[in-house]
């Protein structure tokens, strides 16, 4: 049922009068509008309003507290820094009853955010000075976030980067079969049971407590920072849905393995599928221009791993759906998730063969 848009708007404290909603078409999770209001003065300004999509994300209300104990603590270091928090994270809009989200009669949740004036999100890398602005500014987000008590977080997905018990999960789908399709990916399943050991080294090392358990973003593809449309710098974060305790690994690693492949996640080509190394050293650059004096020096060990196990994840996820019918991510092609899979382990391949020099690179960044 289409949503009453002007009824919700109601809900919540914008400024001005009202003049139109329309839908941003951008993201895959969420319902996205912009919405446009003018003050006083006669200028027009935005808000962002979404639907929290509650299939996915099962515990909005636990959602929500993350993002405004998060987004608080920004706002505070930020304006100690001298700042400017309206710019440097996201703001989110009360409701009318002071709440941070709404919900309809129907059980819809919804919230808003104030817009953030000249500055992007870019869906595709225009050059390198956009990686190293955009791992500068996850760097920073950690940075600013690594004095806040992650354990005061709820996790919004359970286990989301837990890779013993991804593993666990793609075992079970090996097992049952439901397609009857793992005959035909044998090479694909031989290559992640030989990599079994991988998927347990950076949950026994946070076990151990050998390495600290941060508040993490989750989600850092690089189209979920804000580049200034002036200075081309890493304006603000957003995405905040999946900002949970975790290891800042998984942060760097998932970054890398979304960004560092100059071709398509589902490339079918895979003589086109590689990590770049020149996009690499912006990575490793840039996060660690903004990170390093917070980092343990285990973290940074092990960065270069986390980009290998990071991609090595994503790759069995894809493969374990592709198993289990193509539950879980949206396929356009039959086979979709195979190709995505294969890409991924394309780029394992390709890291293992070049994990020296990678190793090289964070070192050359290590210290300034």
């Amino acid at each position: 049922m289409k949503p009453d848009l002007a009824e919700i708007v109601k809900h919540f404290r914008f400024e001005g009068d009202f003049l139109e909603v329309n839908l941003c078409k951008l993201g895959h999770i969420n319902d996205t509008y912009i919405v446009r209001f003018r003050k006083a003065d006669g200028a027009a300004h935005r808000y962002i309003l979404q639907r929290i999509n509650h299939n996915v994300f099962k515990s909005p209300e636990e959602l929500m507290h993350n993002i405004a104990e998060v987004t608080t603590h920004l706002r505070r270091k930020i304006i100690a820094a001298g700042g400017n928090p309206e710019r440097e994270t996201l703001s989110l809009i009360p409701t009318v009853g002071e709440g941070t989200f709404y919900r309809t009669p129907d059980g819809n949740y919804w919230r808003a955010y104030a817009f953030i004036e000249g500055a992007q999100t870019y869906e595709v890398v225009e050059n390198l000075d956009h990686v190293y602005n955009a791992s500068k500014a996850f760097g920073k987000f950690q940075r600013l976030l690594s004095d806040f008590p992650a354990g005061q977080l709820y996790e919004t997905i359970p286990n989301f980067h837990h890779t013993r018990k991804r593993f666990g999960a793609f075992v079970e789908a090996v097992e049952r079969d439901v397609k009857n399709r793992a005959q035909s990916v044998k090479a694909e399943i031989e290559f992640v049971e030989k990599r079994a050991e991988d998927t347990s080294v950076l949950v026994d090392l946070l076990e151990r407590g050998e390495l600290p358990e941060r508040v993490t973003h989750n989600d850092t593809k690089f189209n979920n920072v804000m580049i200034d449309d002036e200075t081309g710098e890493g304006v603000c974060i957003v995405d905040l849905d999946t900002v949970m305790p975790g290891s800042s690994l998984y942060d760097f690693g998932d970054s890398v393995r979304s960004g560092a492949n100059p071709a398509a996640e589902d490339e079918q080509d895979l003589s086109k599928v590689c990590i770049d190394l020149e996009i690499f050293d912006r990575f490793a650059r840039g996060y660690l221009d903004a990170a390093r004096d917070f980092l343990t020096p285990t973290e940074v060990d092990y960065m270069p791993f986390s980009a290998k196990l990071m991609t090595l994840e994503c790759g069995m996820r894809f493969l374990a759906d592709h198993l289990n019918g193509d539950v879980y991510f949206r396929i356009h092609r039959e086979n979709h998730n195979l190709d995505r899979c294969r890409t991924q382990f394309k780029m394992v391949e390709d890291m293992e063969a070049k994990f020296d020099q990678m190793v090289r690179i964070v070192g050359k960044y290590r210290y300034v």
